[in-house]
């Protein structure tokens, strides 16, 4: 009888243990330590957004990595459904309406055109439309070919791609960005098809048989905050992308393919180095925060295998948590970096702490970590 009863028991000790495994899968994105609590180190760095001035091109208009930093903010806030928040960072942007409307990037530039994305978001959580009113024509804009186009604008417009297309790494998160908060904003489809248009394209054109992409096509360095724009202007287009899109299946596999080979050069912090595949480097944050945030996505969408990246992306974030210093400011940020044939410049090039271009994708991971 006492045997029965045992060989009746395996059944249900391994279902409880499959259940068991399951439920630690399920638990890499939770129960970090305190100092790696993602809602702690999201309104630390909010607060901290909130008390910095702003980064301008050359004392006029609002550099990218600010409007970067700012919309990662309000993804957090909104995230964490904190209305005081979101009020203080409105609060912040009201006085561009009037009192600092010259800090407003002028539409001429795939950098500046990114601004866009901000108002728009807050005209998504706001409907308040002066909003879209302004955040609108930075989408347009992007294909609206200029009176004074030079020929090589006028052959991508003529192709049916955006006028400011450079075949630049960083405009795939730049163009993304705006044009799927466009989207989200009214709704009309153009905004995302011409931007997974334009995805494919990059891809088609840059992606190396590794993943990954040289900071440019005479610089074969593969670049971590250049390779991380990519990582990230994927991430965001498909989260928005409808499933039906003639040209998710192309995005999803340079998605897949990236993330796949990001796995090797993963280095001793869990992070990944300033030139990705050299191992003599040293850690760049910023990089690495937007490998972690387009894992960290994937993952919750399916995009990804859970036992697979799940790990990684964690390993990641507390990483990363360990290079924020007492300001709540990411330290070992690569500044503002153009291409350079020289491998012995990127290992050179100057490391700073509570640059946006790193608070900003710290930002992105810690509402990403809390998204459900």
């Amino acid at each position: 009888m006492m045997k029965n009863r045992f060989i009746f028991s395996l059944p249900v000790i391994l279902l409880a243990f499959l259940f068991s495994i399951n439920l630690e899968a399920q638990n890499y994105f939770d129960n970090f330590p305190v100092k790696a609590d993602p809602k702690l180190v999201g309104n630390n760095l909010c607060k901290r957004l909130l008390e910095t001035k702003h980064q301008l091109y050359f004392d006029k208009g609002i550099h990218y990595a600010e409007v970067c930093t700012w919309y990662g903010a309000l993804r957090f806030a909104e995230q964490t459904v904190n209305k005081d928040m979101i009020k203080k960072l409105r609060a912040r942007f009201e006085l561009l309406f009037e009192i600092e409307k010259e800090l407003l990037p002028p539409p001429v530039h795939v950098d500046q055109n990114m601004f866009g994305c901000l108002p728009l978001r807050f005209y998504s959580i706001t409907k308040d439309k002066r909003y879209l009113d302004l955040g609108l024509p930075y989408a347009d804009s992007q294909w609206t070919l200029p009176k004074n186009a030079n020929e090589e604008e006028q052959k991508w417009n003529k192709k049916g791609y955006s006028w400011q297309t450079r075949l630049w790494i960083d405009d795939m998160y730049m163009i993304t960005i705006v044009q799927s908060e466009a989207y989200k904003a009214t709704g009309d489809v153009k905004y995302i098809n011409r931007a997974a248009k334009e995805m494919v394209l990059y891809l088609d054109e840059l992606q190396h048989d590794n993943g990954l992409f040289f900071h440019a096509p005479d610089v074969p360095y593969y670049w971590g905050r250049g390779d991380g724009w990519m990582a990230v202007g994927m991430t965001e287009l498909l989260a928005s992308l409808p499933d039906n899109d003639s040209n998710r299946a192309r995005i999803m596999k340079g998605y897949q393919l990236m993330m796949k080979n990001l796995k090797k050069y993963v280095n001793t912090d869990g992070l990944w180095n300033q030139l990705i595949d050299q191992p003599d480097f040293w850690t760049e944050t910023s990089g690495s925060a937007m490998f972690a945030y387009a894992m960290i996505i994937g993952v919750k969408n399916g995009w990804l295998n859970n036992e697979e990246y799940a790990p990684i992306a964690r390993r990641a974030w507390l990483g990363l948590c360990n290079y924020l210093d007492s300001n709540n400011d990411i330290t070992e940020v690569c500044v503002g970096t153009g291409k350079k044939n020289s491998k012995e410049y990127y290992l050179k090039r100057p490391r700073i702490a509570g640059d946006y271009h790193g608070q900003a994708p710290i930002l992105w991971c810690a509402y990403a970590l809390l998204e459900k």
